[in-house]
């Protein structure tokens, strides 16, 4: 083990940096019938949810627009943020102009202006962990049904 343990509030506070300034998540969904699925995938933070986009018909676009659930993780193995979260499926054009130009100056990309057919997923943390190594294993959730708990 590196150092000791970070405080909760302190791993709230890295949490809430690493969500702000992060640009990529892991994305871990699974098809109605159960087989898994994970990609990278760009993301911007608006202080409640994450806003990600990907191809409709790919198959983590017909997932979360299937199962509407998501699990996502931000970080190295030994300095991770896993997240679950509830998923609100938008159409490309639905999203208002300003968030979408906020998803584009984060990420880096505007899938409004591609070719294939992307949709918006919206992804309200319902459930939140971090931790480090084993020594912060213990109160590693910091979020709760959508709660901080600190």
């Amino acid at each position: 083990m590196s150092a000791g343990p970070r405080s909760r509030v302190q791993r709230r506070r890295d949490t809430e940096h690493r969500l702000t300034h992060d640009s990529d998540v892991w994305v871990a969904s699974a098809s109605a019938d159960g087989a898994p699925y994970m990609v990278p995938l760009s993301f911007d933070w608006d202080g409640e949810a994450l806003l990600l986009a990907t191809p409709a018909d790919s198959p983590t676009g017909r997932n979360l627009a299937a199962t509407r659930v998501v699990r996502l993780g931000l970080g190295h193995t030994r300095d991770v943020t896993m997240i679950e979260g509830d998923v609100e499926v938008l159409e490309i054009d639905v999203l208002p102009q300003e968030r979408g130009d906020r998803f584009v100056a984060h990420a880096g990309f505007d899938p409004r202006a591609s070719d294939t057919s992307y949709r918006w997923f919206r992804v309200s943390p319902r459930r939140v962990q971090a931790w480090r190594e084993e020594n912060e294993l213990t109160d590693r959730e910091l979020m709760r049904d959508g709660r901080w708990l600190v």
